[in-house]
């Protein structure tokens, strides 16, 4: 079984490489998220989870330039701090707590609700700026898995857009990003 560390630590490195791929030009080109630009995809990933994270752990991340100031920078500092946090030994005997989650093992809550964000968001990024899309088909297929039984819960939260018909024999990547609401 693949650790929490060492999944955020593949998941994070192949959304680095795209983050690091974006020609200079390149961070304001739409991203497939409604209203969103390049840039837009890693300001969601480096300023939701630290607030998440907060509240629920009371841990504190450390916060680099704004993904307006510098992507490349915010984008490495917070995943950085991530990594570290999972890396620490400690980190096994904390737990998060959210009222809607309940009570949580930080590590597991931590790669079931963020490294899997930044799994599917490295699409995203990859679509926005013209480089490889390709996602890991064993991580698409965990991750349709696990979500299709919650179809009603995660339309219901407003995180993902109306599901888009694709073909029954498509593969499970193209399942998965029609599954989030994006037109593969």
């Amino acid at each position: 079984m693949t650790t929490a560390a060492a999944e955020h630590r593949t998941v994070a490195g192949g959304f680095t490489d795209r983050v690091r791929g974006v020609a200079p030009d390149g961070w304001d080109a739409p991203a497939p998220v409604a209203g969103w630009a390049a840039r837009d995809v890693v300001r969601h990933l480096v300023e939701w989870f630290p607030g998440f994270l907060k509240a629920g752990s009371g841990i504190d991340l450390p916060h680099g330039p704004s993904a307006d100031e510098d992507p490349v920078a915010a984008w490495t500092v917070h995943s950085d701090g991530v990594q570290a946090l999972l890396d620490d030994p400690a980190t096994a005997g904390r737990t998060l707590t959210n009222p809607h989650l309940g009570e949580l093992p930080l590590d597991i809550a931590i790669d079931r609700f963020y490294t899997s964000d930044v799994f599917m968001h490295t699409w995203d990024l990859a679509r926005a700026t013209g480089q490889d899309e390709k996602l890991d088909p064993v991580r698409c297929a965990a991750l349709l898995e696990g979500m299709l039984p919650m179809d009603e819960v995660l339309r219901a939260s407003g995180q993902y857009g109306p599901r888009v018909e694709v073909p029954d024999d498509a593969d499970v990547q193209t399942r998965l990003l029609a599954f989030i609401g994006r037109t593969p």
